[in-house]
């Protein structure tokens, strides 16, 4: 497996020359680098004119001051490792690349690493670098595994004293005087004499450094020296690059690791999620809840991206108003901060009546509640870190148990109330900071065993738990909340607004088919529509165009299984859909609907035509697209039920085949679509998010691809 590393960018606040004149120091040695014994120099150019300048250094490391790489050194027979270090400065645009890869053990063990010192694209006087770099052990005496884990954990390790060892130079030359660095210019030609020609051409002579013919077939003369103008690569915009400077203040303290786990997995979602993506705080709760295993933190982000598209999630707050009796007797709200800055949630959940609140609204409105007071909370986390100057990630709950009993232990209460945690744990990863349990009674042990199953590892340890009026003596409140606003049912000075619960009426009690019916309005109020797919039961849904060059559009999830998706048109109208008792053609599951309305006896071809090519989406894919109509008619979207494709070669199985059928546990699949017709007039041209739909996340997807065809036009992102 390659080891890879990505460095956000990290900024000198001095001018580049400077910056240049203090790396130089750095070689043939480094005193500050110990295992940096020596280098040499194996090819360099010079441009006429001076702006490029090209060097390539052989240089020796002696790793074996490291204990564990002295034992493989010694296996190998070596006692020092060489790596090649190229290093291209081009004057006139003010960059620095440099390339460098290992000599030793190069059939064993790949190692590339590439960093970059370019102007700061708003100051241009400061500079900025960045640095990537991978590593791959083919092989290794058997400890492939090891050696790639400890010495990527030695290069991030030394990763900051570079900045260090910059920083020590610059010091250097301030102490002998030197502050300033003029920038290359272009020198002044001046015509010569007749008399003073050849001492003309004897300066341009001597200006001159004639390179190897090696070092062209080793790549010296790329495009900075075949064309001195030619562009270099510059530093992004703060908009598509993380400063370091940036990380520490708004994201707090990482290692190199986890800086670079941050950055991969955000490049990851501006390549693959054309549009809106995550914050990158979002992001980076998403990576902590994994260990920054970021296969594992992808994974998890995206099945949550997903659910918050279906579910409008982004727009809770400024579309939802929770429902009166809510607002009057659930025991919960915001009440200051804690000592960190962190957001403060008092929940008094004993004098809550948890039946009452389930038997008058239903379990999905309390869901969509708790969710709107989590959306509440990271809106707040972004408002503290602005205050406070430091990175606010996460809120401190405080939960006052006084008076919590058998009631609340009430089964569709505590079904909820686990459906609720699992909710919150899948979706808001890494934001509680702290909670805190006051005033627990007896029975608490009780729903303690009851939901602790439910909660992860890492969030449980942040539970303090304190019973009867343990929370005044020391260890207790005020570790964690200042005194001033303790709330007054506390004993605290601070008068708190969070409603105190108490019983909801019974005449507001809602039957068992009202709350049903209501949870599954609240469950699909969406602008999405779920439809199962099956084998050799496809689902198609109808769309009649009236004008020509209309543009259909559509966006849709594939939750479950591989499906083809195809576009048809006809000139006449499909047959109804029957719903007879066999559900030949319309069935109804928990999943969503499933429509067929092509007839079996209609050909292609002759009844209806294919007007996009077959699209194949894959589990977990999202996409968009479009298709402007050539003909009015009638035009069919269907999904249908992907099959592994037979082998060619051999009428045996191949093993892969057979691999992927056992993972499938039935033939069916689960799409999750919108689809709406745009006049030509009103449509934008752009796919990568539906402009007239109000799904925030409608721009998600996997991957951008085109297709047009002579007819129609489309753009789908996966």
């Amino acid at each position: 497996m390659v080891q890879k590393y990505q460095s956000p960018v990290r900024v000198y606040k001095y001018p580049f020359e400077l910056i240049m004149a203090a790396y130089e120091r750095r070689f043939p040695t480094c005193p500050l680098i110990p295992m940096f014994v020596g280098s040499d120099t194996v090819n360099e150019f010079k441009s006429e004119d001076g702006a490029i300048h090209v060097i390539e250094r052989r240089c020796k490391l002696d790793l074996t001051l490291f204990l564990f790489f002295f034992f493989f050194f010694k296996i190998a027979g070596v006692d020092y490792v060489y790596f090649v270090q190229k290093n291209s400065l081009n004057s006139r645009e003010r960059t620095l690349h440099i390339e460098a890869y290992n000599e030793t053990f190069s059939n064993r063990v790949i190692i590339n690493e590439h960093c970059c010192y370019t102007v700061h694209p708003e100051n241009e006087d400061w500079t900025c670098f960045e640095q990537s770099a991978s590593l791959d052990i083919k092989s290794f005496f058997g400890f492939e595994s090891t050696v790639e884990k400890i010495a990527m954990k030695q290069y991030t390790s030394n990763i900051k004293k570079g900045k260090e060892i910059i920083e020590y130079y610059l010091r250097q030359l301030e102490e002998e005087g030197i502050t300033f660095v003029p920038r290359w210019t272009p020198p002044s030609i001046t015509p010569c004499s007749d008399t003073s020609l050849s001492s003309c051409k004897k300066q341009a002579a001597s200006m001159a450094v004639i390179i190897p013919d090696a070092a062209l077939k080793e790549g010296l003369s790329g495009d900075a020296l075949s064309s001195p103008s030619a562009p270099e690569p510059v530093v992004g915009t703060p908009d598509d690059k993380l400063d370091a400077d940036y990380i520490k203040r708004y994201l707090g303290d990482l290692t190199p690791l986890q800086e670079s786990c941050l950055i991969r997995l955000r490049q990851w979602l501006q390549e693959t999620h054309k549009g809106k993506i995550p914050k990158d705080e979002h992001i980076l709760r998403f990576l902590r809840a994994r260990d920054f295993n970021i296969d594992k933190a992808r994974e998890i982000m995206c099945q949550s991206l997903t659910w918050r598209k279906q579910h409008q999630v982004d727009y809770i707050l400024e579309t939802w108003t929770p429902p009166q009796v809510l607002q009057d007797y659930y025991a919960g709200g915001w009440h200051h901060h804690d000592k960190d800055g962190r957001p403060l949630y008092v929940l008094r959940l004993g004098q809550m009546d948890t039946k009452g609140l389930v038997r008058a609204l239903g379990e999905e409105a309390l869901l969509r509640y708790v969710l709107s007071i989590n959306e509440e909370g990271l809106r707040r986390c972004e408002e503290n870190t602005k205050v406070f100057g430091r990175p606010i990630s996460s809120w401190t709950c405080l939960v006052d148990l006084e008076g919590l009993n058998m009631r609340h232990l009430w089964r569709p209460g505590v079904k909820a109330l686990l459906r609720i945690i699992e909710v919150v744990e899948a979706n808001y990863p890494e934001t509680l900071g702290r909670l805190l349990i006051l005033r627990a009674p007896r029975v608490f042990p009780v729903l303690w065993t009851l939901v602790s199953p439910f909660i992860d590892d890492n969030t449980r340890r942040k539970f303090l738990i304190y019973a009867g009026n343990d929370y005044q003596g020391p260890g207790g409140l005020l570790d964690y909340i200042d005194k001033e606003i303790i709330p007054d049912f506390l004993s605290g000075e601070c008068m708190c607004e969070v409603p105190e619960g108490g019983l909801v009426p019974k005449s507001l009690y809602r039957t068992a088919e009202e709350l049903e019916n209501e949870d599954l309005k609240l469950w699909t109020e969406t602008i999405y529509q779920s439809a199962s797919v099956f084998k050799g039961a496809p689902h198609e849904i109808l769309i009649q165009i009236v004008d020509a060059s209309s543009v259909i559009t559509w966006d849709f999830d594939v939750c479950k299984g591989d499906i083809v998706f195809n576009i048809y048109h006809s000139k006449r109208s499909p047959q109804p859909a029957k719903k007879d008792s066999l559900g030949a053609h319309s069935i109804t599951s928990p999943g969503g609907n499933n429509v067929q309305l092509i007839d079996k006896v209609w050909q292609l071809g002759r009844d209806y035509s294919m007007v996009e090519s077959p699209l194949i989406c894959k589990e977990g894919e999202s996409v968009q697209g479009s298709h402007v109509t050539r003909w009015p008619g009638f035009y069919i979207l269907q999904w249908k039920f992907h099959s592994m494709p037979a082998c060619a070669a051999s009428s045996l199985p191949r093993v892969d085949d057979v691999l992927a059928s056992l993972q499938v546990s039935s033939h069916k699949c689960k799409v999750m679509y919108y689809t709406e017709v745009i006049g030509s007039e009103d449509f934008r041209g752009s796919m990568t998010s539906l402009e007239s739909s109000h799904s925030g996340f409608s721009q998600l997807s996997a991957a951008t691809t085109s297709s047009s065809q002579s007819h129609s036009s489309s753009m789908i992102s996966r």
